[in-house]
């Protein structure tokens, strides 16, 4: 049964929350599938209510507002935040020596995980070819690190003390004792950005008098669809627009009840005429809960939908490049994906 014209274009643009499920959830607007619109792909069109809002933006996240695109293209863009932008991150460890209670595979492990702050465009990827020797590190694709530390007794501690602190020398081995070996003449080319692990604070391992770590590490450049290690954020995650919309005038006791169900500056409560009357001031700041259709009286006065083209971003940034940076980046690998389609259907074509 075909849906009455005036719930088309709500179908169309809005996903509604109802007390028992979901509706609208897929997209229906393609071409010929309701009378009197034209949904053929315009370009034109596309460019007009297309646009990006950065509505925040710091040195390690950034939220972002994506209005005018399809949930696919959306999504396709967190992947590829989250497994296709390279980065760099340890892939080799070279162990000489390591007496502390943690096993060598543990600790390599333990190391591939800590983020280094380099700049990936400035490598180019390591030939999976080659063999994984120490001495074939190249300066244009490889960054060495080096980690070598010995835990003794400290000299001037109390006799009474029991404080691991106060009683041993680098018994806590942390990122910031693995130190950067250039590799031909990176120590140039780096000059003014010194290649380092994102944090300092990351513990590694605890040792004891006697135990000590050498170890040499080799970073490569990679993606995180090959490893989690190489994925450039912590988070890339998008949530639709909330609208929310009172369907009636909602004042005095029960105002102030709607006004608990939705997050905190969502609802706020006006005076009119010694009245307290609910509006809505920032459906924005909504979770989408859904707790005001727990109650009775209040469920049929509230509408709550998410607008279907307005995609609310926020990413996260692991340190190793800034979060806007990132999202250039990831508009880059999604052209460029675009680009390789494209020439596929041309040569399809041509034969």
């Amino acid at each position: 049964m075909a849906a009455p014209m005036s719930n088309v274009e709500e179908i169309r643009s809005r996903v509604i929350l109802g007390e028992f499920g979901v509706k609208n959830v897929h997209t229906t607007d393609f071409p010929g599938n309701y009378p009197g619109f034209d949904d053929t792909w315009d370009m034109k069109r596309f460019q007009k209510n297309f646009r990006i809002d950065v509505v925040h933006l710091d040195e390690n996240s950034m939220e972002f507002d994506m209005v005018g695109i399809d949930a696919a293209i959306a999504n396709g863009f967190r992947r590829i935040l989250l497994a296709e932008v390279p980065t760099m991150a340890i892939e080799k460890v070279f162990i000489y020596n390591n007496t502390s209670i943690v096993q060598d595979e543990v600790l390599a492990h333990r190391l591939g995980l800590i983020p280094i702050k380099a700049d990936p465009r400035l490598f180019e990827f390591k030939n999976t070819g080659e063999e994984s020797a120490e001495e074939e590190a190249s300066e244009i694709d490889t960054i060495q690190l080096q980690l070598k530390i010995k835990c003794s007794r400290n000299p001037r501690a109390s006799k009474d003390s029991s404080d691991p602190r106060e009683l041993y020398l680098n018994h806590m081995v942390y990122s910031k004792h693995i130190e950067w070996v250039p590799i031909g003449n990176q120590a140039d080319v780096f000059a003014d950005s010194c290649i380092r692990p994102v944090h300092d604070d990351i513990l590694i391992a605890q040792l004891r008098p006697g135990q000590e770590l050498d170890i040499t590490m080799h970073c490569v450049k990679g993606i995180g669809k090959d490893h989690a290690k190489f994925s450039p954020v912590a988070t890339a995650s998008y949530r639709l627009l909330p609208e929310i919309t009172l369907l009636e005038p909602v004042e005095g006791e029960k105002a102030e009840r709607l006004k608990r169900c939705f997050s905190r500056g969502v609802i706020d409560l006006e005076d009119v005429r010694g009245r307290k009357v609910a509006k809505v001031v920032n459906s924005r700041l909504d979770t989408c809960s859904r707790e005001v259709l727990r109650h009775n009286d209040l469920k049929n006065c509230v509408k709550l939908g998410r607008v279907r083209d307005h995609f609310i971003f926020t990413v996260e940034s692991t340190g190793i490049m800034p979060p806007d940076v990132l999202v250039t980046e990831a508009i880059k690998v999604l052209m460029t994906k675009c680009q390789t389609f494209l020439n596929e259907m041309n040569s399809v074509d041509m034969e």
